[in-house]
């Protein structure tokens, strides 16, 4: 094809004239003219970036590079007598790494088939690497399927590699100066190029996952160790801590789920998925005959497994942190902070040590409370007292409880207090700092004695409890001033734990999805979000915290119509915040925010990864 009618058929596709174009190739050409308004008359030659930026470029990769190297050296080994062309181009469309002819050297760096050159689409316009980076999947750019008419003469072939979160990290291209006529030749190329870029995934989840579990899945047992349809890695409480981008898709279609992120199964359970736990992995390592290594989704899909242990496992056990029971494991959905407190909780479950639970309202303080007495092995009862909702004159009477006629209106037989029902239990004083100063000074007899006193009774009572208290309020600010006893303060905070403010908190999503869910088990129907109603939540502040998050999803899962909540379903303030303005130069510290974790920067702005990637471009002066 001539230049001229190359640039007539583009000009054609641009103004909606249906084509013989693969629908990869027409949507690329579009955005070049619509998004990048590059001509397609103006030859551009391929651009490679100055060395001092090609450095930089290669020592933010260096890791992928090491990691990739011998899947690279292997692909090359194949198809290097067809003189092609090796490119691992970063997320921005930079040739990290490279290798060819070195024969050909000058043709090759003429043609941007070399170390340094840029493909992003946004400069060659269409091409193998540019299109895969904003796609996201396989592609093969032949000939004059390249929109810039000094690259019709190439044929490349790309796929794309994800990281262990799931964002796309690089680009793996095998391309020709000279090809055949026919696309199709390109198949074999293209198989090629998507096993190589799938086994770099896989190199990567295992070179990253060095203290974790890491479970293969396959619908046949043949390829289950060189080849597997997925790859997670689980840390020692059997939580996702990342997986191949295949295997995303293959859980997707495993499991029935519709079109998750890897960002919404990271620090989930994998019990959630398969019926598995993590003390079930030793029996699916290698060397167990194949019908063994078998486990089930939670469909009753059956999947063959294979998982390789932590390299400090010994034999065959991981070391890993002491096991988290399932009350204090399912508070968190990969957020560090609440990591740690479940952690530290679990340590402190089995044992007889006061604990002080800090932070602010509607935090999840009693939920914490519950769950570290659910994972006692014999817990007993749990009771809860609020002290800042009991009437001072009634709280002697409620924690103590009193004998008969201690008082007018006093019940004829008396009543046992709060205290001596949580006998053998977990005694929970929310608010502790709410106590009147009086009551402190019974309640640290208690606490000492291992006995309580009835109101109006002179015959005290033996009680054996497990004290859990609670406040949002500075004790040792209020220690100071004189309104809280030091004395019972110590008792109360042999151990604190501190739990974040739900805007503090990296699993936001994470917890949307497990209250829907728990919304949909007491109601038949969990709902789901519609658009923009993700983006306004994570905008939220929660002055509430989770008790108003718990709130605001239950009214308007009771508001929406065909189990969809809208923005319509949200009070108005939330409301409000669904639509905030494009960030002008605070995408990074946006980024930095999410934890540098773009899926999840993309969520919380309601846009594509792409966007986000663009943004962060042309703040860093890249394009």
């Amino acid at each position: 094809m001539s230049a001229r009618s190359h640039v007539e058929e583009i000009a054609r596709v641009a103004m909606g004239a249906r084509s013989r174009r693969d629908a990869p190739v027409v949507r690329s050409w579009l955005r070049c003219i619509n998004d990048y308004r590059l001509d397609p008359a103006a030859a551009q030659e391929a651009y490679i970036v100055p060395e001092t930026i090609l450095k930089e470029h290669r020592e933010q990769a260096e890791e992928l590079i090491r990691i990739g190297r011998s899947g690279l050296e292997r692909l090359f080994g194949h198809v290097a007598e067809q003189n092609y062309v090796l490119l691992l181009s970063d997320a921005r469309g930079v040739t990290v790494d490279f290798m060819g002819d070195p024969t050909f050297d000058n043709q090759l760096r003429r043609a941007g088939l070399y170390l340094g050159s840029e493909w992003s689409e946004s400069r060659a316009g269409t091409c193998a690497v540019g299109a895969c980076i904003v796609s996201g999947e396989p592609v093969v750019i032949h000939q004059d399927d390249h929109f810039d008419t000094s690259h019709i003469g190439l044929t490349c072939t790309a796929a794309p590699i994800f990281d262990t979160l799931g964002d796309l990290t690089a680009v793996l291209d095998i391309s020709q100066l000279r090809s055949p006529t026919a696309k199709a030749s390109q198949h074999l190329a293209l198989h090629l190029v998507s096993t190589t870029a799938r086994r770099i995934e896989l190199a990567n989840l295992m070179a990253r996952a060095r203290n974790d579990w890491v479970l293969r899945l396959a619908r046949s047992p043949d390829f289950l160790d060189v080849d597997p349809d997925c790859a997670v890695a689980l840390d020692g409480a059997g939580r996702v801590t990342g997986m191949t981008h295949g295997g995303l898709r293959a859980l997707s279609g495993f499991l029935g789920l519709d079109g998750p992120s890897t960002g919404t199964l990271v620090g989930q359970p994998i019990s959630r998925f398969l019926d598995l736990e993590v003390d079930d992995l030793p029996r699916l390592m290698r060397g167990r005959p194949d019908g063994e290594r078998v486990v089930r989704t939670r469909g009753g899909f059956a999947l063959f497994a294979s998982a390789i242990a932590p390299p400090a496992s010994f034999r065959g056990v991981p070391q890993r942190r002491p096991a988290v029971p399932r009350a204090l494991r399912e508070l968190s959905f990969g957020d560090p902070a609440m990591d740690a407190v479940a952690q530290r909780a679990a340590k402190l479950a089995a044992r007889d040590i006061p604990i002080l639970i800090q932070g602010e309202t509607g935090t999840g303080k009693e939920v914490l409370a519950r769950a570290i007495h659910d994972s006692r092995p014999n817990p007993g009862r749990f009771v809860a007292v609020n002290c800042a909702a009991i009437p001072e004159q009634l709280v002697e009477s409620e924690l103590f409880g009193y004998a008969p006629g201690a008082f007018t209106g006093a019940a004829a037989r008396g009543k046992p207090g709060l205290i001596e029902l949580a006998d053998g239990g977990t005694l929970f004083l929310d608010e502790i700092g709410d106590m009147p100063l009086l009551l402190q000074s019974r309640l640290l007899r208690v606490l000492a004695e291992g006995e309580v006193t009835p109101v109006g009774g002179g015959r005290a009572k033996p009680v054996r409890f497990r004290l859990v208290s609670a406040s949002h309020r500075g004790i040792e600010a209020m220690v100071a001033a004189g309104r809280f006893r030091e004395d019972l303060w110590y008792r109360l905070a042999a151990a604190t734990l501190k739990l974040p403010p739900l805007r503090a908190r990296t699993d936001f999503q994470g917890l949307v999805d497990h209250l829907l869910e728990r919304i949909g088990r007491e109601t038949g129907e969990t709902p789901r979000l519609g658009p923009g109603v993700r983006m306004a939540l994570a905008a939220h502040r929660w002055p509430g915290n989770v008790r108003e998050l718990v709130n605001v999803l239950k009214v308007a899962a009771a508001l929406c119509d065909d189990g969809t909540i809208t923005l319509g379903d949200l009070p108005e303030g939330l409301a409000a915040t669904a639509t905030p303005p494009e960030p002008v130069g605070d995408t990074l510290a946006l980024l930095a925010a999410a934890g540098g974790n773009v899926s999840e920067l993309a969520r919380r702005l309601g846009v594509d990864r792409s966007t986000v990637h663009r943004r962060l471009r042309r703040e860093r002066g890249d394009a």
